[in-house]
C-alpha cells in the first residue's frame, strides 16, 4: 500500500485524484449568505381516462 495503490490516500495524492479515500472537506458556512432555497417537485397531472365503449 503506498504510491501506486489508487484505493489509499497517499496513491490519491501522488496522482493529484480525488475520491472515498481523499474527500474534499466541507466547506464552512459563511456569515451573512443567503441560505440556497430548492424548489418543490412540480406534481404530475392525472392521465385522462379512457373512453368506454
Amino acid at each position: 500500500m503506498g504510491k501506486g495503490d489508487r484505493k489509499t490516500r497517499r496513491g490519491k495524492t501522488y496522482r493529484s485524484s480525488y475520491g472515498n479515500s481523499r474527500a474534499h472537506g466541507a466547506q464552512p458556512a459563511v456569515v451573512g449568505a443567503k441560505p440556497t432555497v430548492t424548489k418543490p417537485a412540480a406534481a404530475k397531472k392525472a392521465a385522462p381516462k379512457k373512453k368506454s365503449a
